[in-house]
């Protein structure tokens, strides 16, 4: 008995000399990330430390040498989380300033990296052209977005599957319409950038109204819209962006007089608005957000919030998708589910696909941080784009896009200039854009 107790006590003391063995030091971590990193070899650094970390270590080379191992890897995301622990600790060394600077950038957070910049050494600061105040981007984009069904819709005869009869009918069949755009961002502060939007679009319309017989009349609008947005970093990986969107616009119309098959025409003028704000963060791999819109748009006001989850499988911008969901106040003021969409987008070699797809009820649909080229009349259930980039050298990038939407819009009947019944039709619009940046 007294063999099996020995025997016991030394078999526990071999194990605890083994686990003993096993753990690590400060000096034994240090030198060995050390090792590693003049050697190069990132992933058994990545590996040691850790285990180096399960059991309690966590100093600034350790840290630092963690987060140069995963930017060699070009796993931006998760090495700038390791550089920020080390910046924390200490912001003196030149070599830690430029690896965190270029980890935020490769990341999509250039707002943070110039923020951050702003506390680098003045040879650095050289180095990477830091500036307090300077242009960031300029850019223009034209579009043309035509309806290949108007002539089908226009001689439908929606009058006779309405039963106009001595009635007032009409209808507005898009026939195409093209925009160009303006863009300039500027940083006005280190962590604090301003983008401008200046658009303008011109849609082709056919108005059609049955008064004691079939009349058409084209229709012209004509749309000016300003967007301005301040963009900027809270404090450590919190960004918000605010803005304002206003559109404003006229139209001649033509309106059926007392008499049948009389008419006139009147000018029509529209101003709406959309203020709008968005919080996201950074997590590793992963980029939360949420974002509230204020509009009124054709004389009706409504609230739209949305939110979402960017996630990064590779830790760089090469790859990533966002799911997102949508929810709108309806007339009531009570705000329900409105839509859900999904985007993403990937970098093969110089080129940098970017796709989208929308569904739900998307009558004046507002997009991330209000931005609306054109919010005519109408609905739509589901839409889908696919944009090309094309970078040429350092400065210049080209883009091609395309849109593919569907749209419902309503044929109206008018009793003693009542509304009284409606039909609905139906058809795509499709929407091809061709634009050039700058990047200063």
């Amino acid at each position: 008995m007294s063999k099996r107790i020995g025997i016991t006590i030394i078999l526990l003391l071999f194990l605890f000399a083994v686990s003993a063995q096993k753990k690590l030091n400060y000096v034994e971590v240090d030198t060995k990330t050390y090792e590693l990193h003049q050697q190069q070899k990132w992933n058994e650094l990545i590996e040691f430390s850790e285990v180096a970390r399960k059991q309690g270590m966590d100093f600034f080379y350790l840290q630092a040498r963690t987060g140069i191992a995963y930017y060699n890897l070009k796993k931006y995301r998760i090495a700038t989380e390791y550089l920020l622990k080390a910046w924390e600790n200490d912001q003196s060394f030149e070599w830690l300033q430029e690896y965190l600077y270029f980890s935020l950038i490769f990341s999509g957070r250039g707002t943070e990296a110039s923020k951050y910049a702003a506390g680098f050494t003045r040879s650095l600061k050289q180095k990477i052209k830091y500036e307090y105040m300077k242009p960031l981007r300029a850019a223009f984009e034209t579009g043309y977005s035509f309806n290949p069904s108007f002539d089908e819709l226009n001689n439908a005869g929606h009058h006779e599957e309405a039963n106009v009869g001595d009635n007032y009918g009409e209808a507005f069949y898009l026939k195409n319409y093209h925009f160009e755009s303006l863009d300039f961002s500027h940083q006005i502060a280190p962590g604090v950038n301003l983008n401008h939007n200046i658009t303008y679009t011109e849609v082709n319309r056919e108005e059609q109204i049955y008064w004691g017989a079939l009349n058409s009349f084209p229709i012209k609008i004509k749309q000016y819209q300003y967007f301005l947005s301040p963009h900027f970093v809270l404090n450590e990986k919190l960004y918000v962006t605010t803005s304002v969107n206003l559109a404003w616009g006229n139209t001649d119309l033509a309106i059926g007089d007392y008499d049948p098959n009389t008419f006139y025409t009147a000018e029509l003028k529209y101003f709406d608005f959309v203020f709008s704000t968005a919080i996201w963060s950074h997590f590793g791999n992963f980029s939360p957000g949420a974002e509230i819109n204020l509009a009124n748009i054709y004389d009706r006001s409504f609230t739209k919030l949305s939110a979402w989850l960017t996630v990064y499988p590779l830790s760089n911008t090469k790859l990533y998708f966002t799911p997102r969901v949508y929810f709108k106040t309806d007339i009531e003021g009570n705000i329900g589910f409105n839509s859900v969409g999904i985007s993403g987008g990937v970098q093969l070699g110089p080129v940098h696909f970017n796709g989208m797809y929308l569904n739900g009820d998307m009558k004046n649909f507002i997009e991330s941080a209000g931005y609306v080229v054109a919010n005519f009349p109408g609905k739509s259930t589901r839409k889908y784009s696919g944009s090309l980039y094309f970078p040429t050298g350092k400065q210049y990038q080209f883009v091609l896009r395309y849109m593919n939407q569907d749209v419902i819009e309503t044929y109206q009947v008018y009793t003693d200039a009542n509304p009284s019944s409606t039909i609905e039709y139906e058809f795509i619009k499709h929407t091809l854009t061709f634009g050039i940046s700058w990047n200063f």
